[in-house]
């Protein structure tokens, strides 16, 4: 009784080990949070992007190799409470699910790309959303955001036999907006429409002012000179040739 005793907590003990080194049921919190690149960035946000700083030597632990896969998880504000690490990479959402599911991950790095120490002099970013190229349905694909948001992301490590660790989520980010053209209030858009109408009749009384005065122009070059007919005949009274005028013989006459 005692031996069964014994095997039967053994049993107990390596179930519950199994049950907590099952992939993605605990996962190693790492104590991050990814911010927003400085405000003095061109292009800090946009209509469908947004820029975070690296996380630069956050990724330094013993258990993170290289080979590891770092992911960017992003998400509706709204959704982060129901994303699940993608236990294969068969499962990986990609931007198409975006619209279902809330969330998908993107910008697939490793450790040696967020190394710490001293930051270089080169500008150490990572834009969301800025591959206008890629499908959405494939995987890891940086499409760009289809709306304002908010959103929310973070860092996801995963090795060959699933999810391993993650960082905490950022605070909301919300795009930059594009201003719609509000119509004028009702007297002001009436008194529009009679400026624009009072425009168009005075444009109109300057283009047959113009259109006349080239008329008359026209009319008056072309009929300073006469021009005959083939057919006019002309009548004059005399006609004298200059080898047969005789002042002599006029003067006898």
């Amino acid at each position: 009784m005692r031996l069964r005793g014994g095997q039967s907590s053994l049993l107990m003990a390596l179930l519950l080990l199994l049950t907590c080194l099952h992939p993605g049921m605990s996962l190693e919190r790492i104590s991050y949070a990814p911010q927003l690149s400085s405000a003095t960035l061109a292009g800090r946000l946009t209509q469908s992007t947004f820029t975070l700083e690296q996380p630069r030597g956050q990724f330094s632990h013993l258990n993170i190799s290289d080979f590891d896969a770092i992911w960017l998880v992003l998400a509706h504000s709204n959704a982060t409470q129901n994303f699940t690490a993608p236990q294969r990479v068969e499962d990986t959402p990609v931007p198409a699910n975006f619209p279902q599911r809330g969330y998908y991950v993107t910008l697939r790095a490793n450790r040696a790309l967020y190394p710490g120490g001293q930051p270089s002099n080169q500008l150490q970013v990572l834009r969301v959303g800025n591959d206008t190229r890629c499908s959405p349905m494939t995987r890891g694909c940086n499409h760009p955001l289809p709306g304002p948001g908010p959103y929310r992301v973070k860092f996801l490590v995963v090795r060959d036999r699933g999810p391993m660790a993650e960082t905490e989520w950022s605070s909301e980010t919300l795009l930059q907006q594009a201003e719609a053209l509000q119509a004028a209030p009702g007297p002001q858009s009436t008194g529009t429409v009679a400026i624009i109408a009072i425009l168009s009749v005075l444009l109109a009384i300057l283009l047959t002012a113009l259109l006349t005065l080239l008329i008359y122009t026209c009319y008056d070059t072309c009929g300073s000179t006469s021009i005959s007919g083939p057919g006019e005949l002309v009548c004059m009274r005399r006609y004298n040739t200059h080898h047969m005028f005789s002042p002599s013989a006029d003067r006898g006459s």
